[in-house]
């Protein structure tokens, strides 16, 4: 990270085309998990419940095929309508979210199915009666219940990813990235006021935290950039899946051939830990 990105002096260009990102990530139009998958996949399933008392509706998970093949899916979920906000609490899970996901990745071991997962969440839900359950805990187990996952794993970042809330169903063999979604530690707006203590300076935070896709590309945190159509993947449900769908395909199908090594997969994201130095 430079001097002019740590204390927020990034120039008005930068904060142009950051800012961009996170409009177009949050656009109200733009296709959530459930709308890919509808275009994407086949004969999808859906699983309710974690077992343990609670379904937590911010997070999907089921069963599906892609052209014939079946798959394992988890994925966040927002609220088009007011109610359905309200419902699925704006794709903020709550501990029950993270252990209906763990199910998931059970389930995909014992039936040797390669899971996918889409990513679309301002982040976990902060709330009292969430921490009270165990949403760190719930997290950590998830956590690790992906890095263990003895079957393919392929995640894509569809909109927004943020924070700890995206790294619970992140941690795959490969990452896509949709070309107008971000991935970041923080909001923009909770990293204003974290950093400048005002929330106003929010197009500064978000230059800050390089939010463009390439980025994640140039960082080895993602695999490929998926490109969405003209004006973004808003004006064009179907397109964005005819453009995701084949992607899909050829990462699942280049994993395969790879064979399944959990330690691999340890050892890629143990390497970006000495990547970002403030």
């Amino acid at each position: 990270m430079t001097g002019a990105e740590r204390d927020g002096s990034a120039n008005a260009e930068e904060m142009a085309s950051a800012w961009a990102q996170v409009e177009g990530a949050r656009h109200p139009d733009r296709p959530y998990s459930l709308d890919l998958i509808e275009r994407c996949l086949e004969d999808f399933i859906e699983l309710h419940g974690d077992r343990q008392g609670g379904d937590d509706a911010a997070v999907v998970i089921g069963l599906a095929r892609l052209e014939g093949r079946r798959v394992a899916v988890v994925a966040n979920q927002k609220g088009r309508t007011l109610e359905e906000r309200g419902r699925r609490n704006f794709g903020m899970a709550h501990p029950e979210g993270y252990r209906k996901a763990q199910r998931l990745f059970a389930l995909a071991g014992r039936l040797e199915l390669p899971v996918l997962s889409f990513i679309d969440t301002p982040g976990a839900y902060p709330g009292v009666a969430a921490e009270e359950r165990g949403q760190a805990w719930a997290i950590a187990q998830t956590l690790e219940a992906q890095l263990a996952l003895p079957t393919p794993y392929l995640a894509v970042v569809i909109g927004e990813g943020g924070s700890g809330g995206a790294l619970a169903t992140l941690l795959a063999d490969a990452v896509l990235v949709l070309e107008h979604a971000f991935l970041s530690v923080a909001s923009p707006e909770a990293a204003a006021a974290i950093l400048f203590r005002d929330a106003g300076r929010k197009q500064s935070a978000a230059a800050a935290l390089r939010l463009e896709a390439q980025n994640l590309l140039d960082w080895g945190i993602a695999d490929e950039i998926v490109p969405e159509p003209p004006g973004g993947a808003h004006t064009d449900w179907d397109g964005t899946a005819a453009l995701l769908r084949p992607r899909l395909l050829a990462q699942l199908a280049r994993l395969a051939s790879l064979g399944v090594d959990p330690g691999r997969r340890r050892e890629r994201y143990r390497r970006l830990d000495g990547l970002f130095q403030l």
